[in-house]
């Protein structure tokens, strides 16, 4: 399980950025405005982690026992709330009610982990699914172009196997791309710049945390 230091965000889009050499990087922008709400202690529940919000949220919208766990560490109400599982130490170091400042989980360079929710694309059939080839064009072909072939066999088992790959829903599942390294970081706009794409739409959510298979610095 990964426990180290993380925030949730929010994927704003895509942008680039120039190197000094010219070089251009492509990379995401996320939005890092994370709160902590509260805390939860290996004594009290039985494991260590942090409880964040980010957004805002009417009132009206949250449950009373919601509005009290708000009030008490005296934050407003949040959109989304999430815990993150990390080290007692961690979780004694950081103070309810606070944001997460930036330069004080990550550094530029480092290595982080993202996950998301992709696109839904609905229904869909193997080629866009799979990326089947597809079958030819041409020579006289009826109906079959973007079908997916024979799922049968003959005699022995004379049954269709289970885990073919077939039409069915795409998109809109958890997601994780390891090793994002991190272009740049504005603290004071709570902004991360992460090299490469990640999984979600624009203002989609996402959780950036230190790697758990972290590649070795080259000595």
């Amino acid at each position: 399980m990964n426990q180290h230091p993380g925030v949730i965000g929010r994927k704003l889009g895509m942008t680039q950025i120039f190197g000094e050499d010219g070089t251009v990087t492509a990379c995401t922008v996320v939005e890092a405005a994370s709160i902590v709400i509260g805390k939860r202690t290996v004594e009290k529940d039985g494991y260590s982690a942090l409880v964040l919000g980010i957004g805002e949220r009417p009132e009206k919208r949250a449950s009373k026992a919601e509005l009290g766990a708000f009030k008490k560490a005296g934050v407003t109400p949040k959109q989304t709330v999430r815990e993150l599982r990390c080290s007692p130490e961690f979780v004694a170091s950081i103070e309810v009610g606070q944001p997460l400042k930036l330069d004080g989980l990550f550094e530029e360079g480092q290595h982080v982990d993202v996950q998301g929710i992709t696109r839904g694309r609905g229904f869909t059939g193997v080629m866009r699914r799979y990326n089947f080839k597809g079958y030819r064009m041409t020579h006289g072909t009826h109906e079959y172009r973007r079908h997916g072939g024979s799922i049968g066999t003959n005699m022995t088992p004379g049954r269709t196997l289970p885990n073919l790959k077939m039409p069915g829903q795409y998109g809109n599942e958890h997601v994780t791309i390891l090793n994002l390294p991190i272009a740049r970081i504005l603290d004071e706009e709570q902004i991360l710049l992460i090299e490469g794409a990640v999984p979600g739409a624009r203002s989609g959510m996402v959780t950036v945390r230190g790697a758990v298979k972290a590649r070795p610095s080259a000595a």
